[in-house]
């Protein structure tokens, strides 16, 4: 049964969620009102002119992709605007006019290599490659504060003199938002900026998947392993989503000792330390701490300042200072996430015409931060859970296999790394002594069971409300 244009975009909406912060996604996907679908022209509703402008100026690569993946790789895309002024049709509607097309062009009418398929036919001699950089990404918009000051000094060393330094690999790790992937795109930016000759790809360990199983089904894996030996500069985000892949590991371990042999640079992101990659081949592991390993951490509330005041600037807002304050003193875990509270904010304004006051913002923000994360510790955590169970706090550090203990004691180790930044090792010595792999266990079967149990799902629910009161 052919789905009709509603139907399609509620499976764009569910690709798109993946990718942009929830703020974000909330504030400037929700609102589009899917038209129709006919002729590989899909039409889309738009709230306002300043909406349509605000997608294509930042949003404008993730609908070509998600267009591409749900809709197909000739989709044409077309705006309509709803006027919000005096002209109104008889019926009381507001009258709709088409707005500009942006068409989703096939990756094939490029000239560069399609960053979305394994590259093939593989061009090794060539520097026409798409090295997928973004220059919005730079050292320029990188503030540095105490929770990045070492990355940042590293990384600017390593644009200098990529591939000769002592830190090759650079591994960077840290929780999601915090700017890793902005760090990797300035490296990235500086030595293109330096030197042009030289052949620099950013991929995601996801992307560099499925690139090597479309080489794998095509037989051309022994080209797609040339293709990256070949590459003076390669840049893998996300590395963590090589674990449970053998096969993939396998071909980027014969890559990395390869590049690093001939004193090629490679830098990579993680969301964890090496030593808490559990399920990645031991061999690749000591590899990734060959060079550099060095962790960002959450902004400190100057840092903070300091992005915030930049964004709102680039924006060209005027925001109060009880408003800016409480931004700040509030939005904690990650630069993404103020980032999409600012986003958020603009729109709702723009969209019900009101004043970004305080109101509004502790609005914006009580839907999509929680507030004081950064007050919780593991002690606090665990105390919660307990209170919540009725159980003896001394219980949950002992060796009982009961449920009505294990249980509690899994609990509090998921949440102690959602809300915390300690590691899987620190979580294990503090809830009874335990090693990594047993917090690493208990957190995926607490994962499981939220996913395929709604009554351990609504337990969980209860205690994160505990956690933020």
């Amino acid at each position: 049964m052919q789905k009709d244009s509603k139907q399609l975009w509620e499976d764009c909406l569910t690709v798109i969620k993946d990718i942009v912060p929830q703020a974000a996604f909330e504030a400037w996907f929700k609102p589009i009102i899917p038209l129709s679908y006919e002729e590989h022209k899909f039409t889309i509703q738009v709230p306002s002119q300043f909406f349509y402008e605000y997608l294509e100026e930042k949003y404008v690569n993730v609908l070509k992709m998600t267009l591409n993946r749900v809709f197909g790789e000739r989709t044409i895309l077309k705006y309509r605007v709803m006027v919000s002024g005096q002209t109104k049709v008889p019926n009381g509607h507001s009258i709709i006019y088409p707005g500009k097309e942006s068409k989703i062009m096939p990756p094939h009418t490029s000239n560069k290599a399609d960053a979305t398929k394994a590259p093939g036919p593989f061009k090794v001699a060539s520097q026409d490659i798409d090295s997928q950089l973004n220059p919005h990404y730079n050292f320029e918009n990188f503030f540095e504060g105490e929770s990045n000051k070492l990355v940042r000094t590293v990384s600017e060393k390593i644009a200098l003199e990529p591939g000769k330094t002592a830190f090759n690999p650079l591994f960077i790790f840290g929780s999601s938002g915090v700017g890793k992937t902005h760090i990797c795109h300035a490296i990235g930016v500086k030595i293109r900026e330096l030197y042009p000759e030289k052949r620099i790809i950013y991929v995601s360990a996801n992307l560099f998947r499925l690139q090597y199983t479309d080489a794998v089904r095509k037989n051309v894996s022994n080209d797609f392993i040339g293709y990256y030996q070949s590459i003076d500069v390669l840049i893998l985000d996300d590395v963590h989503e090589l674990i449970g892949l053998p096969k993939t590991q396998e071909i980027f371990f014969q890559i990395f000792n390869n590049l690093h042999q001939l004193r090629k640079q490679l830098v990579l992101t993680c969301d964890r330390a090496p030593v808490d990659l559990q399920g990645m081949e031991e061999r690749l592991t000591s590899r990734l701490k060959w060079g550099m390993t060095a962790q960002i951490k959450r902004p400190d509330l100057e840092l903070r300042k300091r992005i915030l005041r930049n964004k709102i600037n680039h924006e060209g807002l005027e925001i109060r200072e009880d408003v800016f304050e409480f931004i700040s003193e509030n939005v904690t875990e990650n630069v993404r996430d103020l980032e999409g509270i600012l986003v958020s904010l603009i729109a709702n304004s723009v969209i019900t015409n009101k004043e970004i006051d305080l109101t509004l913002t502790k609005q914006v923000i009580s839907q999509t931060v929680r507030l004081e994360k950064k007050q919780l510790t593991i002690k606090k955590i665990q105390e919660i859970v307990c209170r919540y169970f009725n159980l003896d706090e001394a219980l949950i550090l002992t060796k009982s296999r009961k449920r009505e203990i294990v249980q509690p004691r899994q609990i509090t180790m998921f949440l102690a790394k959602k809300y915390t930044e300690s590691s899987f090792a620190h979580i294990g010595k503090v809830v009874g002594g335990k090693d990594h792999a047993t917090v690493l266990h208990s957190c995926k079967m607490v994962k499981e069971q939220i996913e395929i149990s709604k009554s351990f799902r609504l337990t969980m629910e209860a205690i994160e409300r505990c956690l933020k009161q």
